[in-house]
C-alpha cells in the first residue's frame, strides 16, 4: 500500500514515510492509493476478536508486511494499549431502546485521542529506532508539532514523553482550553515534552504548524513530524473502534442490526475514520452524523454546498441553523476577531476543519468526467484549487454533484451551548443515569434530531470522546440545581485531584507569529 497526497503529484510514499513526514511538502494530506476492501468472511471470522486483535488485522489491510510484519505489529499494539482502563478499550454502553455510546475515554488522558496517539507515539520510535540501527553514523531524530484545541496537546505528550530521539512541541490557544486540559499538558516535565501557549486561536495555532511544514528548509533541518489528525495513523487507528462497536453491537442485539454512528467533531478525524471503515464495507445502514458546535463550518457546508469560515447565508434563509425548540445560543454569542466562537465545548471551536480536505478528495474523485485520461491527478487539481480559494477568499462552493456525493453517507446538525446543557441535564436524570461530557452531549443532542428522520429499526452509537471531569465547568453548570449531583465524589478521578496545584512547563508566546514559534523550537531542540 502507497499513499499520495490530496493536492496532487506523482509521488508515493511508504507507510513509514507517510507517518514520519505527515504533511505533503505541497500542503496537502496523504490517502492510501486504495481502500481495501473486506476479505469475504469477516464478519464470521471477526466476530469474537478483542480490541487488539481488530487493531492488528484491520491495520495490517494498510500496511505492507514488508514494512512492519504481523509480529512487530501485534507488538506495537499491545504496547500502545497496555495502559488503557478498560478490558475492552473502548467499551459500547446501552443508554436506551436502540441509543448507545461508544466510549473511547479510558486511555491515559482520559479522551479519544489516547487511542491513535498512543500508537502514533510507538510508531514514531519503531520506525526511527529501526533507521538508526541501519544507519549508525547518522542518528536520526524528529521534531514533533502540533496544534490542539485541548485534548490532541495531552494524548500526544503522553505518547511521545521520554521516547528517544523524539522532541515534541504543542501550540495550544492560551485561555482557551479547559483547566483540566491545559494542566495535563503543562505539567508533563520530562525534557523532550514542550507547550507553547500562544495568544490567538486554534485556527492560528494550527495554520502556524501547518506554515513550519510547508517551510521547506527549517522542517529539512529539523525533521518535521506530525500528530494532529493531518497524520495518517491517526485516521487508520481510529477506524478501528468503529468495526469494534459494530461487533458489540451485534452482540447486544443478536444479530445483524441496522446501525447510524453520529459523532461531536471540530476537525472532522473521528468521523473521517468512520467514513474509511465504510468504504471498507463497514454496514452502515444510516448517514453518519457529523454533530457540530456553534463553529458550524461543517454543518453549513451539508446545508448549502459552500465550505466558508464565516456564514455567508441571510439569517431568514438559514432555519436548520436556528436554535431548536425556542433556545437560545446562549455563550455562543461571544467570539473573536477571527469568528470563533466560545463555547462549552471548546475542542471544537474551530474555524477550519483540516481533514475535511480528504473527504474533499474523494467527493471531485467521484466527480471526474469519465473522459479524464489521469483522473486522480484531476482530483487533486480541483482539491488544490478549491483549498487555494479557501485560504484567499476564506471560502469556496463546490458544484451540486459535489454536494449530493457528501449528502449520500453523510448527514450534520448544529447545537447550541443552552441545547448542549440541557442534554448534559436530561441523560443524568434519565435511566440510566449518565453524566457525559459538553462534547459528547453535543453528539447525543444531534443524534436526537438525526433521530426524527430514521426509519424505526435503525440504532444510534453515538462516539463519546472525552470523560466529563474533563470539562467541570460545563457539567457543573447543567447539573447545579441537581441536588443528588456531587462533581468531587461522582465524577472526579482519582488521577485529576492536585492536578491543578502541579509544577507547570509552559512558554508563552506573545502573539501568533510563526517566527516567535521557530525561535522557541531553535532553542530548545
Amino acid at each position: 500500500m502507497k499513499y499520495f497526497s490530496t493536492r496532487g503529484g506523482s509521488e508515493e510514499l511508504s507507510f513509514e514515510d507517510t507517518v514520519l513526514t505527515g504533511l505533503a511538502p505541497n500542503g496537502g494530506l496523504y490517502i492510501p492509493t486504495s481502500i481495501p476492501k473486506l476479505p469475504g468472511n469477516w464478519k464470521n471470522d471477526w466476530k469474537e476478536y478483542s480490541f487488539i486483535d481488530l487493531s492488528v488485522t484491520v491495520l495490517s489491510l494498510f500496511i505492507s508486511r514488508d514494512e512492519i510484519s504481523e509480529s512487530e505489529l501485534r507488538n506495537l499494539v499491545v504496547k500502545s494499549y497496555a495502559n488503557f482502563r478498560h478490558p475492552e478499550v473502548t467499551p459500547l454502553k446501552r443508554l436506551g431502546d436502540k441509543k448507545y455510546v461508544l466510549e473511547l475515554w479510558h486511555g491515559p488522558t482520559w479522551a479519544f485521542k489516547d487511542v491513535a496517539l498512543q500508537l502514533l507515539g510507538n510508531l514514531f520510535e519503531f520506525f526511527l529506532q529501526r533507521r538508526n540501527e541501519r544507519n549508525v553514523t547518522v542518528k536520526e531524530k524528529l521534531t514533533v508539532v502540533g496544534a490542539t484545541s485541548g485534548d490532541t496537546g495531552s494524548a500526544a505528550i503522553y505518547g511521545l514523553r521520554n521516547k528517544a530521539n523524539i522532541s515534541i512541541f504543542i501550540l495550544h490557544p492560551k485561555g482557551r482550553v479547559s483547566p483540566i486540559q491545559e494542566a495535563q499538558m503543562t505539567t508533563v516535565t520530562d525534557s523532550n515534552v514542550h507547550n507553547l501557549a500562544v495568544k490567538g486561536t486554534f485556527d492560528d495555532c494550527q495554520d502556524i504548524v501547518k506554515a513550519l511544514f510547508a517551510d521547506t528548509q527549517f522542517n529539512a533541518k529539523h525533521r518535521l513530524g506530525a500528530v494532529n489528525s493531518i497524520n495518517w495513523a491517526r485516521i487508520l487507528a481510529q477506524t478501528v473502534y468503529y468495526f469494534l462497536a459494530y461487533f458489540s453491537l451485534r452482540r447486544a442485539t443478536g444479530g445483524d442490526a441496522d446501525v447510524q454512528f453520529v459523532v461531536p467533531t471540530g476537525n472532522f478525524g473521528d468521523i473521517l475514520a468512520g467514513y474509511y471503515a465504510k468504504k471498507m464495507g463497514l454496514p452502515m445502514a444510516g448517514k453518519l452524523g457529523v454533530a457540530t458546535n456553534a463553529n458550524d463550518i461543517l454543518a453549513r457546508f451539508w446545508k448549502t454546498g459552500r465550505y466558508e469560515k464565516a456564514d455567508s447565508s441571510p439569517i431568514d434563509v438559514a432555519p436548520s441553523m436556528e436554535p431548536a425548540a425556542g433556545s437560545s445560543d446562549g455563550k455562543q454569542g461571544t467570539q473573536d476577531s477571527s469568528g470563533v466562537k466560545e463555547t462549552l465545548s471548546p475542542a471544537m471551536d474551530i474555524l477550519v476543519s483540516s481533514n475535511f480536505e480528504r473527504l474533499l478528495w474523494y467527493l471531485a474523485f467521484e466527480n471526474v468526467p469519465q473522459t479524464e485520461v489521469d483522473p486522480r491527478g484531476k482530483a487533486g487539481e480541483t482539491v488544490a484549487g478549491w483549498m487555494s480559494k479557501m485560504k484567499s477568499d476564506g471560502r469556496v462552493e463546490v458544484p451540486t454533484s459535489v454536494l449530493e456525493s457528501a449528502r449520500r453517507d453523510f448527514c450534520a446538525e448544529r447545537v447550541s451551548d443552552e441545547q448542549t446543557l440541557e442534554t448534559i441535564k436530561a441523560h443524568f436524570l434519565g435511566t440510566p443515569s449518565y453524566v457525559v461530557d459538553p462534547h459528547t452531549a453535543v453528539g447525543l443532542s444531534a443524534a436526537a434530531r438525526m433521530a426524527q428522520h430514521n426509519p424505526l429499526s435503525y440504532n444510534q452509537i453515538i462516539l463519546s470522546t472525552a470523560h466529563p471531569a474533563k470539562f467541570s465547568e460545563a457539567v457543573s453548570t447543567a447539573l447545579e440545581d441537581s441536588p443528588q449531583f456531587n462533581f468531587e465524589s461522582q465524577i472526579m478521578p482519582e488521577e485529576f485531584k492536585g492536578l491543578l496545584q502541579k509544577e507547570r512547563r509552559v512558554v508563552d508566546v506573545e502573539s501568533a507569529d510563526i517566527e516567535l514559534v521557530k525561535r522557541v523550537i531553535e532553542d530548545r531542540v
